[in-house]
């Protein structure tokens, strides 16, 4: 069975959400506290050298870090949690799917430990970088049909990311009046019986 290493409420309940809603079996390892020094921070160390979550550890031993490698592992078993080859929307899912993690993800890595960055003025990064995720934020959600997920009728794995990114910063009422279609498919996702328990124990809902 798969182990996916990760935090309640970390970037890792994103893969989590994300193999439930595939039926992939998998067991979850909670290495909470793994960014301090410590026995969970060591175990992850030998698994991925970044010492990153998720990191997942599959039946043959191989490890796959990275949430959209994840996603694409996904979709070898549930091509249909992307849109088909040939259609229009295929090719924004993906340039949107990378985009989320080349430009979003960044601003977490540097506003969640600032003082790492810049340790003369690490309130000031830490303010710059949520005012910017704010921006891209507004730009994604501009990108989004909403009508209940991001491409229409059909769940994809990126409604997996707008769901679980609603509840990080800058929070439920700042998506509410500025994010419109975030929050109206973060809605939708969270309503699916079937990720109830994984929501939850991830403090999505």
């Amino acid at each position: 069975m798969i182990k996916l290493y990760g935090v309640p409420g970390w970037g890792s309940a994103i893969s989590e959400v994300m193999l439930t809603l595939a039926d992939i079996p998998y067991q979850f390892v909670n290495v909470d506290g793994f960014d301090q020094p410590g026995p969970q921070r060591e175990l992850l160390l030998k698994l991925n050298p970044l010492c990153q979550v998720p990191t997942l550890e599959l039946e043959n031993g191989a490890i796959v870090t990275e949430t959209a490698a994840i996603a694409l592992m996904v979709f070898d078993s549930r091509p249909d949690l992307a849109p088909p080859v040939g259609q229009a929307e295929r090719q924004q899912f993906q340039r949107l799917l990378i985009w989320f993690v080349a430009n979003v993800y960044p601003t977490f890595t540097y506003a969640d430990y600032p003082e790492r960055w810049v340790p003369d003025a690490p309130e000031q990064l830490k303010k710059n970088c949520i005012e910017y995720r704010k921006s891209l934020y507004l730009w994604f959600d501009s990108q989004l049909s909403a009508s209940p997920y991001a491409f229409g009728q059909q769940l994809t794995l990126l409604d997996v990311y707008i769901a679980v990114v609603r509840t990080w910063g800058p929070g439920h009422e700042w998506f509410t009046t500025n994010a419109p279609n975030i929050t109206a498919i973060a809605d939708a996702v969270c309503a699916l019986p079937e990720l109830h328990k994984v929501l939850k124990a991830n403090d999505i809902i």
